[in-house]
């Protein structure tokens, strides 16, 4: 996907920036209406969109929900669905099955977009080039993201009519919120932004299963577990996502929390989890955790049972990538390993995320200026976090649940699950 948004998308953006200059010396001006209806662009990246309920309910806040729509790759749409910020029928997916495939659902996006007649969209996607093409293309009136002013930046044309410099001590969630806060400003006065960046501390939306849902993922748990008693449930996400494998933590470190876990507490079950095409591998750490306590999901469940997993569960132990974010909309602790990439930017923002990162001095090495790409063939950043100090993270917040479920504290859906 880099390589194909490099090398199609720096040519189509030349082109593009090419036409807008022509058309806006032929005096194409923009209108000075406000903002009617308000289309995002998010292609990639499920976590990232749960950074992004900020900006979803600030642009909500300025059109009314049912005027904001989200473009995203149809993969990638559940967690949009799950959050239910923004009506299913203006969420608008891109299938990517196959070459063809993406080009003619890419047009008919496009077109669809223009009938609707967006007059806003704001790019989600930090420098690619594809997104930003998209975002022209639409026609809309009014058209906010970030420029490579300077070259801080990849090159992506310039096909935008609020043009944002990218800041980088800005959390993500700050960021996306800025790019609605953008249309109330002038577009001849940015890249200067003279007000402070909003804090977008407001929690993402909760989760709540209905009953058959929950039922059935109790018989799944059942099942996979051997046992009709699958809780206290501790869980570990032992892979990250392809798009960036410097992620993950080594694996015998999984084996090894797993069986310090189940030695200390007689009473849980740790549960593997992943996506579908990680099932053999993450049997294969089961198989080496060797107890009947440890068993594996990855591959046996779609993404909305899992958020109902996360329901049932106690902590959730990942590398940096989606099930941090998806788990901030249920009542499960998550524990966030770290490296490449930087907490202060990319964390979950809620009190139940407990993170760790090194902060080497080679760390973070990946960031939207550099194309999320890293010269890295070592990722000691994540060597550096050892088990024992991830253990007796897991084993404090274990306990504090425990403890607030003893005195009826405990999180309604995790009582109601249970």
């Amino acid at each position: 996907m880099r390589q194909v948004d490099k090398w199609v998308g720096v040519p189509v953006c030349v082109a593009l920036t090419a036409v807008r200059r022509l058309l806006s010396c032929l005096g194409h001006q923009t209108s000075g209406e406000p903002p009617r209806r308000i289309l995002f662009v998010k292609l990639v990246e499920q976590g990232s969109n749960v950074l992004a309920c900020s900006a979803i309910r600030k642009a909500s806040e300025l059109v009314g929900r049912e005027n904001v729509y989200f473009l995203v790759f149809e993969e990638n749409r559940f967690i949009l669905d799950a959050m239910e910020l923004i009506p299913y029928e203006n969420i608008i997916a891109i299938r990517t099955d196959g070459l063809f495939r993406l080009v003619f659902e890419t047009l008919k996006a496009i077109r669809r977009i223009q009938d609707l007649g967006i007059d806003t969209a704001i790019d989600l996607e930090f420098f690619a080039r594809s997104s930003a093409a998209l975002v022209y293309l639409s026609k809309a009136r009014y058209r906010v993201g970030f420029h490579a002013f300077g070259g801080e930046g990849p090159y992506r044309g310039d096909l935008l009519t609020h043009r944002l410099r990218f800041n980088p001590y800005l959390h993500t969630s700050q960021t996306f919120a800025m790019l609605v806060e953008a249309l109330t400003v002038e577009p001849a006065q940015l890249p200067t932004f003279d007000r402070e960046p909003a804090l977008a501390e407001d929690a993402p939306p909760s989760f709540r299963p209905n009953e058959s849902e929950a039922d059935q993922v109790k018989k799944l748990l059942r099942e996979a577990s051997g046992n009709a008693r699958f809780q206290p449930l501790i869980l570990l996400n032992p892979n990250c996502s392809d798009l960036l494998p410097l992620r993950r933590w080594p694996t015998e470190r999984y084996v090894e929390l797993a069986r310090r876990l189940i030695d200390r507490y007689p009473e849980v079950r740790v549960a593997m989890t992943g996506g579908p095409g990680e099932g053999p591998a993450v049997a294969a750490i089961v198989r080496q955790v060797g107890s009947e306590r440890c068993f594996n999901l990855a591959g046996h469940t779609t993404l909305r049972e899992l958020l109902v997993i996360y329901g049932f569960a106690e902590v959730l132990v990942t590398n940096d990538s989606g099930p941090a974010h998806f788990a901030a909309l249920t009542p499960i602790d998550v524990v966030t390993l770290f490296g490449p990439e930087t907490p202060r930017l990319f964390a979950a923002r809620t009190a139940r995320n407990h993170v760790f990162w090194a902060g080497i001095a080679c760390s973070p090495c990946v960031s939207a200026q550099n194309g999320r790409t890293s010269a890295c063939q070592d990722n000691v950043c994540m060597q550096r976090i050892d088990v024992d100090r991830v253990f007796d993270e897991v084993c404090r917040v274990y306990e504090t649940r425990i403890s607030k479920q003893t005195s009826n504290q405990s999180p309604s859906f995790a009582r109601a699950a249970s």
